[in-house]
């Protein structure tokens, strides 16, 4: 069977055509989320009340170019900064005894501009966002064998100021195609102000059944270092050529 040349010629300029159109639907990854692992240092006042805090946070990231040059991102996140464990008795006379845990926690969010530089391997970044930090202190009671979920738990105490956050760090992509995977190291700095808040040993117990707390008021600013991964989504397939 003899083929038109004038079809073939049209089919071979076609081809190429169609496979840029694949790759242009497919689009560039603008969205990113991940999580992080974080160990908090405290600064200031803060220092001289409380300790190294630990907890875990989530991000996620919208770049408005191809290239990751700014972005906006948004985060949320948790830490604790102590915790204090005693025996009580749950009934009297003391037949049912439980173990009563106060934690001192944080949690904070924001929103914010991230600037990045590099699109290949390795890239770094820097940000900053505004949002929120809640201070909370609760106490729960859970069986004393540490087993199940606590049956009752109340706050003791909280407070919430308006926050501003500002770091940066560096990100090792480590696995490429329509899904890039990027370890993140980083740190950043929280600023606070000032807010009210419970430590350890703030909470004293009176032997007549009654409570007396004793919180702080100073500034609670303060650095996390994070550990994490960061994941880019993009709407269709990708190709290998991303990397």
């Amino acid at each position: 069977m003899r083929m038109n040349p004038v079809l073939l010629l049209a089919g071979a300029m076609l081809l190429p055509a169609g496979e840029m159109a694949g790759q242009e639907e497919a689009g560039p990854i603008r969205g990113f989320v991940g999580g992080e692992f974080m160990v908090s240092s405290p600064v200031g006042e803060f220092a001289d009340n409380v300790g190294t805090g630990f907890g875990l946070a989530a991000h996620g990231r919208y770049a408005f170019d191809e290239i990751g040059l700014f972005s906006l991102r948004a985060d949320l996140g948790f830490l604790n900064y102590g915790n204090e464990t005693i025996r009580i008795c749950v009934t009297q006379p003391c037949r049912v005894t439980g173990d009563l845990t106060t934690s001192n926690n944080i949690v904070f969010g924001g929103i914010g501009p991230e600037l990045g530089v590099g699109s290949g391997a390795v890239r770094a970044y820097t940000n900053v966002g505004a949002g929120f930090a809640y201070f909370g202190t609760t106490s729960s009671v859970e069986g004393a064998n540490n087993q199940g979920d606590p049956f009752a738990s109340s706050t003791n105490f909280d407070d919430v100021t308006f926050a501003w956050t500002g770091g940066g760090g560096l990100q090792f992509r480590i696995s490429g195609g329509s899904t890039p995977v990027y370890v993140d190291l980083g740190a950043r700095y929280h600023g606070n102000g000032e807010a009210e808040y419970l430590r350890k040993g703030d909470i004293q117990d009176r032997p007549d059944g009654s409570v007396v707390l004793n919180p702080q008021r100073s500034e609670t600013n303060f650095w996390t270092f994070r550990l994490g991964v960061s994941v880019g989504l993009r709407p269709g397939l990708g190709d290998d050529d991303n990397w």
